[in-house]
């Protein structure tokens, strides 16, 4: 059956618009009470001109709308078109779907405009399936639909991650010869990145050339950002010269992608050619172009010249944001330098740029990795008096600093007070207090936070168990501990170096020298190679507990794996060595 009219859809073909209304529920096609919801800039379809509707608030609006129900004779459907219109473009999605509903009960009757406003607003509510009982409904009385009402439908199955359905739609719309135009390109486009193909992206891109529809900036744009994400940076400076050959100028977004994949890549030079070539093509860097450079120069340590770009941009009268200044504030504390990082801060709110909570946990951490908590413990409760609260990344950082000090008392109270205001503990959270009970000698705090845990609905991983364990080892409970590590695969986790390496030198201090070193071998059959901390404590063990040859036989293995020997070995051997007036351990050596 034909279903075109031009580019206008009049009869409905089961083949390609019903493959794709079962998506939503086949009852509402017929109803006009299933009347809700999905997210996309809204298309208009109206030939009409833009409302002047202008509101500050969305009840003038609504009361407008009332005031033109009640209006005899009623205003057209036009201008309950531009009214509905203009409480769309303010994205107030659920109450335009309110208006709808309350018209077609009065008996105002729906036309192509209002439904492609109803379809509309499903797409902009992530309610895609009702927006293609919508396009049904229209269908079933003749109404002729568009390119634009695809467009919708295309984008709102992008949206909601439905992009093999939208590509779908689009080949529908092609081989029915209803004309994608650039946004249907552009939309699609958008989609296959978002998901990873940007392969099919450009092989999109390359087909809209060959069916005379031109590519323009925000297409391009797109697929080098994909390109760049995917950390295929040639093949998006390839795509960038293409391009520009074109005559399409790069925007900020181009070359921001651009810098970023530079930034990420350590190709500064670079960098600095494509920030140059921006200037000069008249293309002024925002502040997120300076955020991406703050974020790498401060990466790498280049702190000064972090400070400089931030300098630089307020120079050239773009303002930092709490992203900009936080980032900063992130590279000064990284240096350990606390109190930069903190004049950043003070810095920000005289400048009128408001700190969020991300920005004070950033202080609150780097205060406490440099042992600086009773500062960390002031700036956590300047908090709360600036307005915000405290999250659980925020709490954590500051139990790590508490527990790190063996102040556990208080990480004890602030463990306390999180769970009491409602926050819920995570698995960093737990593995922190867990692993200052368990520094300090407190096991038994440590078992019954561990229990905690587990009743909680978190299930402890492997670095959980490996802190217990090296816990129960410093006590000497070397037996639990060992009953622990076996019982490891029967709760689905598999020891890591790091479990083995705490397990050995457990064996080794509770002198069960040979016990370590069975474990030592059967390390690389259980498929975990042994590091070069591995060797050094399995040594140390060794040497101390009078295994000098089997530590002889090790030590060529350790060299040859590409290893050294340790501060610690180093010195128990030239201790032993120099107690050795007979020559016997320079014999078992050699």
């Amino acid at each position: 059956m034909k279903m075109m009219s031009g580019c206008g859809w009049t009869k409905i073909t089961t083949s390609s618009v019903f493959r794709q209304l079962q998506l939503g529920n086949p009852k509402s096609l017929y109803s006009p009470i299933c009347f809700y919801y999905f997210r996309n800039p809204f298309f208009s379809t109206t030939p009409f001109k833009k409302s002047n509707y202008v509101f500050h608030k969305i009840e003038d609006a609504l009361a407008l709308f009332n005031h033109m129900l009640h209006t005899h004779p009623r205003p057209s459907l036009v201008e309950f078109t531009q009214l509905l219109g203009t409480i769309v473009r303010m994205k107030h999605y659920d109450t335009a779907l309110s208006l709808l509903r309350q018209m077609e009960f009065l008996g105002i009757h729906h036309d192509v405009y209002t439904l492609s406003i109803l379809l509309n607003c499903f797409c902009c509510l992530h309610r895609v399936g009702f927006g293609f009982s919508v396009l049904g409904r229209m269908l079933k009385l003749g109404l002729k639909t568009d390119t634009v009402t695809f467009n919708t439908l295309i984008n709102g199955l992008c949206v909601g991650g439905k992009v093999a359905q939208a590509v779908r739609l689009f080949d529908d719309m092609v081989r029915e010869g209803c004309q994608p135009n650039l946004v249907t390109y552009s939309t699609i486009v958008n989609g296959l990145c978002k998901i990873g193909d940007t392969t099919g992206a450009i092989r999109l891109l390359r087909t809209m050339g060959e069916r005379g529809c031109t590519p323009d900036i925000v297409t391009y744009s797109t697929i080098i950002d994909s390109l760049c994400k995917d950390k295929l940076v040639t093949e998006a400076l390839n795509l960038f010269s293409e391009m520009t050959g074109k005559g399409i100028s790069p925007n900020v977004v181009t070359y921001s992608s651009l810098i970023h994949a530079m930034c990420n890549s350590g190709q500064w030079k670079e960098v600095m050619t494509l920030l140059n070539e921006m200037l000069a093509n008249n293309c002024k860097p925002n502040v997120f172009s300076y955020t991406i450079l703050v974020d790498a120069l401060c990466k790498e340590g280049r702190i000064s010249e972090a400070h400089d770009i931030v300098e630089r941009m307020i120079q050239h009268g773009v303002q930092p944001n709490t992203i900009t200044y936080s980032t900063l504030m992130d590279g000064y504390c990284l240096q350990g330098q606390m109190d930069d990082a903190r004049k950043v801060l003070n810095l920000m709110i005289i400048r009128g740029c408001v700190p969020n909570i991300y920005s004070y946990t950033i202080m609150v951490n780097g205060y406490c990795k440099y042992k600086r908590v009773d500062e960390a413990m002031e700036l956590f409760r300047e908090i709360s008096q600036n307005g915000l609260f405290p999250n659980t990344v925020t709490y954590t950082a500051l139990i790590n600093g508490m527990s790190r000090l063996g102040r556990l008392s208080v990480a004890q109270e602030l463990f306390k007070e999180m769970s009491a205001l409602g926050l819920v503990p995570n698995m960093i959270t737990y593995s922190t207090l867990l692993h200052g009970f368990c520094k300090h000698g407190h096991i038994y705090k440590a078992l019954g936070l561990f229990k905690v845990m587990q009743n909680s609905g978190l299930k402890p991983d492997i670095v959980h168990y490996s802190i217990l364990i090296d816990g129960l080892c410093k006590v000497g409970q070397p037996t639990v501990a060992r009953e622990l590590f076996c019982g490891l695969s029967l709760k689905g986790l598999q020891p890591n170096v790091y479990t083995y390496n705490i397990m050995i030198k457990g064996l080794c201090k509770e002198g069960l020298a040979n016990e370590a070193y069975e474990l030592f071998r059967k390390m690389e059959v259980n498929g975990c190679l042994p590091d070069n901390c591995s060797y050094n404590v399995l040594i140390q063990g060794l040497l101390q507990n009078n295994g000098i040859s089997t530590a002889a036989k090790i030590l060529p293995e350790m060299v040859n794996k590409g290893f050294s020997a340790d501060i610690s070995t180093a010195t128990i051997f030239v201790n032993l060595l120099s107690s050795d007036t007979t020559g016997e351990l320079i014999h078992k050596i050699v």
